[in-house]
């Protein structure tokens, strides 16, 4: 189905990583920390994650068992 290989194309790390956990982005705010409007911030790239103050970044890779490199955006 290539609509939903073009959404995931467009899918930041993080909302990817998120989904693939099984968590919505008021779980992972829940269980990171993180607070759920800057998660969103994030996700639609409001917000540059690749700018995130370090212990942010700390807080959901730990939340979502990755490395904090793997939130990175690559080209951003």
């Amino acid at each position: 189905d290539p609509p939903n290989k073009v959404k995931e194309l467009k899918m930041t790390n993080l909302q990817r990583l998120r989904l693939a956990a099984g968590l919505s982005q008021s779980q992972l705010a829940s269980k990171s920390g993180v607070n759920v409007r800057m998660i969103q911030q994030y996700e639609c790239k409001d917000r540059n994650i690749n700018k995130a103050q370090f212990d942010t970044v700390c807080k959901l890779s730990s939340a979502l068992s990755i490395r904090a490199e793997d939130l990175r955006e690559i080209g951003e």
